[in-house]
């Protein structure tokens, strides 16, 4: 049987995530895979549909609202791969008990507010040139497993070779065998 995936995707929702599909192709064969719409999760509304809108929907109260909702809608263990907002999304619901057995979370924005140590088998991964990057300083005080790929900025993860990097090793999660 195919471990479960949760895909969970970045602001734009599926309106603007083609680069997703590229995701799916890698990992369709060898996950059961359950997708996450970040704004259907979080329920945020954007009558006018700009960036700017769309992040204060966000933060104002779609962030909370999406996590609760996971933590409603998950409740066995499974692996994550979640993108921007949705990374941010997956990373607090995790601080709050949600089951995993690995979070793959790129870009997350915001999380250096938090102060729980980090779970274990959480990657955080963002672009050199993010400016939502989180310090190292905040990464060693909580035990985060940051890594920081050079030359790319906050969308890094639609990008098709850190698509295949990051596919790749959970394609290695999911072919591991026992010992």
């Amino acid at each position: 049987m195919a471990e479960r995936l949760i895909v969970i995707s970045d602001k734009w929702g599926a309106k603007k995530g083609l680069w997703i599909a590229s995701y799916f192709g890698y990992l369709q064969q060898y996950y059961d895979i359950v997708f996450y719409d970040c704004q259907q999760l979080g329920n945020v509304d954007v009558s006018i549909f700009s960036e700017e809108n769309i992040d204060k929907a966000f933060r104002e109260e779609g962030i909370e609202r999406a996590v609760a909702n996971l933590l409603k809608k998950e409740s066995k263990p499974a692996h994550y791969l979640a993108f921007g907002t949705g990374a941010t999304i997956a990373y607090k619901a995790l601080l709050k008990g949600l089951p995993t057995k690995s979070v793959t979370a790129i870009s997350p924005v915001g999380i250096d507010t938090e102060n729980q140590m980090a779970p274990a088998d959480v990657q955080l991964i963002y672009g050199e040139c993010d400016t939502s990057k989180p310090g190292i300083k905040w990464a060693k005080s909580v035990g985060a497993d940051l890594r920081v790929v050079p030359n790319f900025g906050h969308t890094l993860y639609s990008d098709e070779k850190i698509i295949s990097e990051v596919s790749l090793e959970l394609l290695e999660k999911a072919t591991k065998k026992a010992i």
